[in-house]
C-alpha cells in the first residue's frame, strides 16, 4: 500500500531528501546526485517533455495542469520545452503541499505522532531506519505510516530514484528562486486525515504490508514502471495502474486507493478553481495518479467550466478523408 502514497503526496516525502548523508557507506541507499555544470548543461539541451500536460481556459485566460512524478532521476531535471513554455505563460505554482508548511503545522499541534499499532511493527520501522541509515530517532516526529512512506521513499534511491529531483521539488526551487507565488492545494491536517487511517486494524494492514515490501523489495519494480510510464507521459499505462501495481489486489487495498487518490480530487478541483478565477494563471502540480480514473482532475475541471486541451502527449487528430476527384 505504500507506492499508493509514493505516487500521491508530495511535500512530505520532500523531507525525506536530505536525511541521508552524503558520505553514505556503501550498504545504505546513495547519496544524492549533484550534477556538474557540463552535466546540466547537457540536460537542458537535449531535455524532452516528460509528464502529461493540459491547457485549462476559461474566464479569458489560460492555466497549465501538470501530471507531476514526487521522484526522478537527474537527467529528468530540466524541463521540456512544453512545460518551459507554460512556465513562461503562467505567473503562479500551485502544488498539493507546500513544504514550508509542513514542520510548523506539526509543531503546531503540539501533540506527539501516533505511534505503530503494536510492537512488533514498530521494532519492524526502526529496523528499516537503520538499514536505510537514519540517524536514531529522526521520523519520531512524523505518523508512522509516514515513517514508513519516508523509508520507502529512501530506498528508491537503490534504483535511481530520488525526491530531490521530483518534479514539484524542482519547479518549487525555482519559484523560490524567481519569487513565484506559491499556493498549496492542501494543508497539513488535510493531507493527514487523508492518509493516516483511523481504524486500527487497517493502520495495521497498511504499515504490515508496506514493511513486508521494504523488507523484500517488492516495491522497487512497480516504482521503476511508474516512473518509465510517467517518462514517456504513458497515460494509458498509468491509467491501468491499479491492475499492475501489487497495491490494489483486495478490497481494502482498492478503498485505500480511493481513498488517497480519487476522494482528494473534488476539493483539489474546487481550489484549482477559485484560484484561476481569482485572475492568476497557474501552472498547477499534482501528482500524476490524480490524473486518471472516474474522478480524474481534467475531468473534475471540465465540470468546472474549464475548455481542457492536451498538450503532452500531443494530440494527433485523425486526418480527414481525401475528397474524391470531381
Amino acid at each position: 500500500m505504500t507506492r499508493l502514497l509514493l505516487c500521491t503526496l508530495t511535500s512530505w516525502l520532500m523531507l525525506a531528501a536530505p536525511l541521508v548523508a552524503a558520505a553514505a557507506p556503501p550498504d545504505c541507499p546513495p547519496a544524492s546526485v549533484v550534477p556538474t555544470a557540463e552535466q546540466q548543461q547537457a540536460w537542458a539541451s537535449n531535455a524532452t517533455d516528460r509528464g502529461p500536460l493540459w491547457r485549462l481556459t476559461r474566464d479569458g485566460r489560460s492555466s497549465y495542469l501538470y501530471g507531476s512524478l514526487h521522484v526522478g532521476r537527474p537527467e529528468w531535471s530540466a524541463p521540456g520545452p512544453r512545460l518551459q513554455a507554460a512556465w513562461a505563460e503562467t505567473e503562479a505554482l500551485a502544488v498539493e503541499l507546500d513544504p514550508q508548511d509542513v514542520m510548523p503545522a506539526l509543531a503546531e499541534t503540539a501533540k506527539p505522532a501516533p505511534s505503530a499499532p503494536d510492537p512488533a511493527l514498530s521494532r519492524r520501522l526502526a529496523a528499516q531506519a537503520q538499514r536505510q541509515c537514519l540517524p536514531e530517532g529522526v521520523l519520531q516526529s512524523l505518523p508512522p505510516v509516514m515513517q514508513l512512506a519516508t523509508l520507502t521513499l529512501l530506498d528508491a534511491r537503490r534504483v535511481g530514484l530520488d525526491t530531490g529531483y521530483g518534479q514539484d521539488v524542482l519547479l518549487l526551487a525555482r519559484a523560490r528562486q524567481e519569487g513565484r507565488p506559491v499556493h498549496a492545494l492542501e494543508t497539513v491536517s488535510e493531507q493527514l486525515d487523508a492518509i493516516e487511517p483511523d481504524d486500527p486494524a487497517q493502520a495495521r494492514a497498511v504499515l504490515a504490508d508496506g514493511l513486508r515490501d521494504l523488507e523484500s523489495g517488492r516495491q522497487r519494480e512497480p516504482l521503476q514502471r511508474l516512473a518509465a510510464a510517467w517518462a514517456r507521459s504513458d497515460l494509458a499505462l498509468l491509467a491501468d495502474y491499479p491492475r499492475w501495481c501489487r497495491c490494489a489486489d483486495t478490497p481494502q487495498e482498492r478503498a485505500w486507493l480511493r481513498r488517497i487518490n480519487d476522494e482528494r480530487n473534488p476539493a483539489l478541483a474546487e481550489r484549482i478553481s477559485k484560484l484561476h478565477g481569482s485572475g492568476q494563471r497557474l501552472l498547477i502540480a499534482v501528482g500524476a495518479l490524480h490524473m486518471t480514473g472516474a474522478q480524474a482532475l481534467p475531468r473534475l475541471l471540465r465540470a468546472q467550466g474549464f475548455h481542457i486541451e492536451q498538450v503532452v502527449p500531443a494530440r494527433i487528430e485523425a486526418p480527414s478523408a481525401p475528397r474524391k476527384a470531381p
